[in-house]
């Protein structure tokens, strides 16, 4: 479909600045520099370019997790956002197919009895998770025994499982994975309870923008645009999606 430059962007950028939300909680999208306050990673690689592309300004804000992201939406805060892909989300926002998947796992310590991520789904256990993430949103949805301990944020609610003696924290298969590296006495383990999809968002309603936004995902997936930004920002092992 062949589209006027113009109408996307009055339909995508509005206030005529391309205003992006970038989460910070999910590292392997996005990270921040603490040195020089550089934005970094597939997800603002993605904005740029879709910037770009238009020929329009942007602006990013960022937010320390994906449930923060869903909740400036309220405010009408931002017009682009990376997020995973979910029903409850899917009622005010339109996705695009996911660019990248993402295991959803769970971080355990060393010598838990657990070993399976569906054996954790047992009456008594306690799981914590980053308030509002896709998987707190998932398993709030779908664990039938097991009960969710909340922390503000993804990296909040690892610590949160260690100070509280927790049965496991919930969260994205990287950062779980590099942190257990660096800390003695826990173990990510090695399957999943669901395949986070990451997409990117627009507010429900501006549909010309959702289709150009959709097309323009495609695109960057078949040019290998996608593969390069994350290997760039050295996040090697994500999965990158099929294009439609």
């Amino acid at each position: 479909m062949k589209f006027e430059l113009a109408n996307v962007c009055r339909d995508l950028a509005p206030h005529g600045t391309l205003r992006v939300a970038i989460n910070l909680g999910n590292p392997v999208l996005a990270k921040r520099d603490e040195q020089t306050g550089v934005l970094s990673g597939v997800s603002v690689a993605l904005a740029k370019a879709l910037a770009d592309e238009l020929g329009i300004q942007i602006s990013m804000a960022t937010y320390d997790a994906a449930g923060k992201v869903f909740a400036a939406l309220e405010e009408q805060a931002w017009d682009l956002a990376f997020l995973a892909i979910e029903p409850v989300r899917a009622e005010k926002i339109a996705f695009s197919n996911p660019y990248v998947c993402i295991d959803g796992t769970y971080l355990v310590k060393t010598d838990s009895k657990f070993h399976r991520a569906s054996a954790l789904d047992t009456g008594g256990n306690r799981i914590a998770v980053g308030k509002g993430a896709a998987y707190d949103l998932f398993l709030s949805r779908t664990l039938k025994n097991a009960n969710l301990v909340r922390a503000e944020t993804s990296s909040e609610a690892v610590h949160t499982f260690l100070e509280l003696g927790l049965d496991a924290a919930a969260g994205v298969r990287q950062p779980l994975e590099r942190f257990a590296k660096s800390t003695t006495g826990v173990r990510v383990l090695m399957d999943n309870f669901t395949e986070i999809r990451q997409a990117l968002a627009v507010p429900k309603g501006r549909d010309i923008a959702a289709e150009y936004v959709q097309g323009f995902v495609n695109r960057q997936l078949r040019s290998g645009f996608v593969a390069k930004a994350l290997g760039d920002s050295g996040e090697f092992d994500a999965h990158v999606a099929m294009p439609a």
